[in-house]
């Protein structure tokens, strides 16, 4: 079973993305800030980081550049979910290192198709 992490600091959203993504068939694993995220990351090598932008501390784009930095996990996809949806931010997330990037509100389906797209290797749109 493919492992998935999210990462995300409101709990309503942090179980929201688990629960779709257990139905999907992934295995899910949470964290609600971002270092919790990024040390998850090193020690439990998770596929793919469904990663909020906005938290306190560490936000999701330092995040994004620590893994790129770091050769152990440069190569983790990363889907930044995130209600960062004015023009321009979906630029400034990708040209952080996120492979691909969905807005708040998202559909049930489109975090699913998302998340398989990258994890076979697709572009995402």
């Amino acid at each position: 079973m493919t492992t998935v992490l999210v990462v995300e600091d409101n709990p309503l959203n942090l179980k929201l993305a688990e629960v779709i993504l257990n139905r999907g068939g992934y295995s899910v694993l949470t964290a609600r800030d971002g270092e919790s995220g990024l040390q998850m990351v090193r020690d439990r090598c998770p596929a793919l980081v469904v990663l909020d932008v906005q938290m306190p501390g560490m936000d999701g784009l330092a995040v994004t550049r620590t893994l790129r930095a770091d050769p152990a996990t440069a190569q983790v996809k990363i889907l930044a979910l995130t209600a960062l949806a004015m023009k321009g931010d979906e630029e400034r997330i990708r040209a952080a290192g996120c492979d691909a990037y969905l807005a708040k509100p998202f559909e049930f389906h489109a975090l699913l198709d998302t998340v398989a797209r990258l994890l076979d290797g697709t572009p995402a749109a």
